[in-house]
């Protein structure tokens, strides 16, 4: 029966991002002037796992590059020659390579064969170089002091030349020679450093497991006279054990050792399984009109006798916790760390900084702080704008920070946290901070409103105007004016805000909050004339009816209300969608008191109906953008109702630009 492999490519090319996502994040950790060993040979198997999976899935031109980088990874970690930063560029440059290839054979887009052809020869350059070994304490010993061992290995008959790919693969971790016994196996000998159980893994990509067997047969390379290295106290000899006997390490043949290797692979099978975004996404859906249902029975049964249903309303009532629990649950499964984003910014500041000539300091926190996938894969790019410039504007080069008493590296962090609903993640860097007279300047040319008297708060968002840049000339890295108002306006579109807090020479610090998820919000019903609209709970600060006094009319500007000494502007949502209301006095009616962006207001409404979780539906792609309207739902009664964009509120949308998108 042939098995069609094209079934498990979906599998490999996973598995090989996240193999070089692995190697680059080690290649960033890695210190060329005392290389953990360590962190070398969990290099060398990433490698050597994609060459395997790019060779099996006849990925040629993957495992040609891979063969060539994981050749000199091992002469670096067997301590032939010493890592220097030239070698490190190098393996950055082949994980491009390796990522454009993968990305060749995934979404078939083109390969730059110029640009593999250059790390190629460029590996191999370094490759058949003797660089000296450093010393230091972390180095490895010598060659002729390496503690090594001599592992047998029996075999199965192989035809030639899966013999001969075993034999050059084997040949990478020590010296090999081969012997045919008279039953037609063969029997492989291999002087290496390394253990049984790497050699196991190398032999299993051609060889079934089941039909192998390792033994250590003795110790080969430099050994003290009393058979320590030099390095430990002799152990004393086994009672029971003979000199000629061999020490068995591993043998794939025991039916003891064959069940608990099982049992391992099965847990670690066990604990994690692959599932498409689509069916996630269709899960989500189906809890999402699970709770609509749940809502629309807790309301219609909300109007029968508790004393006639009262195991029908118990019923219902553990319905709403369990539909609660299972919302909760499935919404956890889109969640993702923010590690995922995080992940890919230590070697673009890298990059960056040192085609700039800058010393970067990069640091993370809170990288385990989870966001829902959608709006993960959305903040990637504004951030990318955010870190860009930091480098870029906001960090000075080291002689210029030098001059101002700072050290020569500077620093730049990411970092996330969850607060309340919402998600706060804080792009900082200590670099020269924003120049508040260049950016006033800027505007004036750019023919904005602006004075003197503007408060730094409101001068820091000028830099969000389109086409604004304080920059004195364009580069390939930024200045030409295209990425902060992007940056405003993608968040803005996921229901965030961005916040700015600049001192001139201490740095900068960018702050984006996001709500946790865009499918599931808590919210609060209110009711203006026969309408109910969703005011999402994160806006709202508190709810109040006014005094006729504390009511004021300004002229020309509209009316403002006080609340505890402060004087807010009042907005009439019944004014902004043309509805008749039941209270157009402030005294009779509801005020609700909402925040956002630092900037607050009251809201006129008639009544609050209550609380719940609302499922989010999207207007846009079922009507059309409504100004002042983030959204829609379904209420319990089956009716739909609207989520108010209470960001857009706030930013002050007059009478006639609401009316022109508001629903007739």
């Amino acid at each position: 029966m042939s098995i069609d492999i094209s079934q498990f490519f979906q599998v490999f090319f996973e598995e090989a991002e996240e193999l070089l996502a692995e190697m680059e994040r080690l290649l960033l950790a890695l210190d060329t002037a005392a290389p953990d060993m360590e962190q070398l040979a969990a290099i060398f198997r990433s490698a050597h796992s994609i060459k395997g999976g790019a060779a099996t899935f006849g990925q040629t031109d993957m495992a040609e590059v891979t063969h060539v980088l994981e050749s000199l990874l091992d002469r670096l970690r067997r301590g032939e020659m010493g890592l220097t930063s030239a070698h490190v560029d190098a393996f950055f440059a082949a994980k491009d390579v390796l990522k454009m290839q993968l990305d060749g054979h995934r979404h078939a887009t083109p390969v730059d064969m110029d640009a593999v052809a250059a790390v190629r020869a460029r590996l191999e350059a370094l490759s058949a170089g003797h660089a000296p070994l450093a010393q230091s304490q972390s180095a490895p010993l010598p060659a002729t002091l390496a503690p090594s061992r001599r592992l047998s290995l029996e075999l199965p008959a192989l035809a030639q030349d899966e013999l001969d790919a075993l034999v050059d693969e084997l040949a990478l971790m020590g010296t090999v020679s081969s012997q045919l016994l008279e039953d037609g196996r063969l029997r492989l000998s291999v002087d290496t450093a390394q253990s049984a159980d790497d050699v196991l893994a190398i032999c299993s990509f051609i060889v079934d497991p089941d039909s192998l067997a390792i033994v250590e047969d003795g110790a080969g390379g430099y050994t003290s006279p009393d058979g320590s290295y030099g390095f430990f106290e002799p152990l004393p000899e086994p009672a029971a054990a003979h000199d000629d006997a061999p020490v068995v390490v591993a043998h794939a043949e025991s039916p003891a050792a064959r069940s608990a290797a099982a049992d391992k692979a099965a847990s670690l099978d066990a604990s994690s399984i692959r599932v498409s975004v689509e069916k996630v996404d269709q899960l989500i859906n189906l809890v999402g009109e699970l709770v609509i249902t749940q809502a629309m029975i807790e309301q219609r049964s909300s109007t029968l006798d508790p004393m006639l249903h009262e195991r029908l309303l118990g019923s219902v009532s553990q319905l709403t916790r369990n539909t609660r629990d299972l919302q909760e649950a499935v919404m956890s499964i889109r969640m993702m760390p923010m590690d995922y984003v995080f992940s890919r910014f230590p070697r673009m500041v890298r990059d960056l900084s040192g085609k700039l000539g800058k010393k970067v300091d990069f640091l993370t926190y809170g990288a385990a702080t989870e966001l829902d996938k959608g709006l993960i894969e959305r903040i990637i790019d504004p951030l990318t704008h955010l870190v860009r410039n930091s480098v870029d504007h906001g960090i000075e080069t080291p002689a210029v920070r030098a001059a101002a008493g700072k050290l020569e590296a500077g620093k730049l962090s990411l970092s996330a946290a969850h607060q309340g609903g919402n998600i706060v993640i804080e792009v900082s860097d200590d670099g020269g901070g924003l120049n508040r007279e260049r950016i006033l300047e800027k505007a004036r040319q750019n023919g904005l409103d602006v004075s003197d008297a503007m408060a730094d708060a409101e001068v820091w968002q000028l830099i969000f105007a389109p086409g604004f840049s304080t920059a004195e000339e364009v580069t390939d890295v930024s200045g030409r004016g295209v990425g902060m108002d992007v940056v405003k306006r993608n968040i803005a579109a996921m229901g965030g805000s961005v916040d700015i807090r600049s001192a001139r020479g201490f740095g900068t610090t960018i702050s984006i909050s996001l709500p946790l998820t865009l499918a599931i919000l808590d919210g609060m019903s209110v009711r203006v004339g026969e309408e109910i609209y969703i005011l999402p709970l994160g806006y709202v600060v508190e709810s109040l009816q006014p005094a006729r006094e504390d009511v004021r009319e300004i002229a020309g500007q509209g009316r403002v209300v006080r609340v505890r000494g402060e004087y807010l502007p009042l907005i009439a949502l019944h004014e902004l969608f043309g509805i008749d209301p039941h209270c157009a006095d402030p005294s009779e009616g509801i005020l609700v008191i909402l925040e956002s962006d630092g900037a607050r207001a009251a809201l006129l409404l008639d009544e609050l109906v209550g609380q719940q979780q609302v499922v989010v539906k999207n207007l846009e792609s079922n009507y059309r953008k409504v100004a002042g309207i983030s959204g829609a739902t379904i209420l319990g009664d089956g009716g739909v109702s609207l989520i108010l964009d209470v960001a857009m509120l706030l930013r002050g949308y007059g009478r006639r630009a609401m009316a022109e998108g508001a629903v007739g």
